[in-house]
């Protein structure tokens, strides 16, 4: 499955749901290579303002049922994978399949800022769910599974707008940063999910010790985020005095 064959100009948020989406895109395709076999395919969608949108594409050999039971299970994000979910807690547990769940999350990436939220399971498919969320960001997300053979292809269809005061008042500063600390959290995510896999078809305990432990979260001072930013403002205010200098000149 390749994200390059979504189309998302048309991808709309039911009018009952938080967000509001700009429908003014440009399109921006790229390939970030991490560390080790792991690749992590994604389109962003680069909007006007605080308005982002992520379509991130996973492969992990598997089946649906346990890919879908996995991450499905919001309690055990903390335990797999820790690097981005420090805590989660299910407000409403909805039906037998899920449907209606109500969860509340608090989550962090590489840089020293989290993120409270919360989201609302509102489609239950055979193939993924759907969830609407609401907080520092608000938006919608599509998990969809394809089995192809021993493989699953995992999509995540990511559609926000960042109301964190942070990214949304300093966006022309932040949105490089939030769209590179989405990118980090969703690597993290694919290889924190292999491990996983892993653990759950050891043979025995010997095999299991081998294993490694999950990533972890980042450290969460502030400062490199506070330095980055200040130098990134004092350059735009520096070339913002170089061109009206050289407006004004005779």
């Amino acid at each position: 499955m390749s994200s390059e064959d979504e189309d998302c100009s048309d991808d709309t948020i039911e009018p009952e749901t938080h967000p509001v989406i700009s429908k003014n895109v440009i399109y921006v395709r790229l390939s970030m290579s991490y560390s080790g076999s792991t690749k992590l395919n994604e389109e962003v969608t680069t909007m006007a303002t605080n308005d982002y949108h992520f379509i991130t594409t996973w492969r992990v050999r598997s089946t649906i049922e346990e890919v879908s039971e996995i991450i499905g299970d919001a309690q055990g994000l903390t335990r797999w994978w820790p690097s981005v979910y420090l805590d989660v807690k299910v407000l409403e547990e909805g039906d037998e399949n899920g449907l209606g769940k109500v969860v509340s999350l608090f989550t962090k990436g590489w840089l020293p800022y989290t993120l409270r939220w919360e989201f609302r399971v509102t489609e239950v498919r055979p193939d993924g769910f759907t969830l609407v969320a609401w907080g520092d960001f608000d938006g919608r997300g599509i998990w969809t599974f394809e089995q192809d053979e021993e493989w699953v292809n995992i999509t995540y269809d990511w559609k926000i707008k960042a109301e964190k005061p942070l990214l949304r008042y300093f966006s022309f500063i932040m949105k490089p940063l939030f769209s590179a600390n989405h990118h980090w959290a969703m690597a993290k995510g694919e290889e924190s999910l292999k491990l996983e896999l892993a653990r759950r078809h050891v043979a025995n305990q010997e095999e299991l010790a081998l294993i490694p432990t999950p990533p972890k979260p980042t450290p969460g001072s502030p400062v490199p985020l506070l330095l980055f930013t200040t130098t990134i403002f004092a350059s735009l205010v520096g070339l913002s005095y170089m061109v009206v200098r050289l407006l004004n000149r005779d």
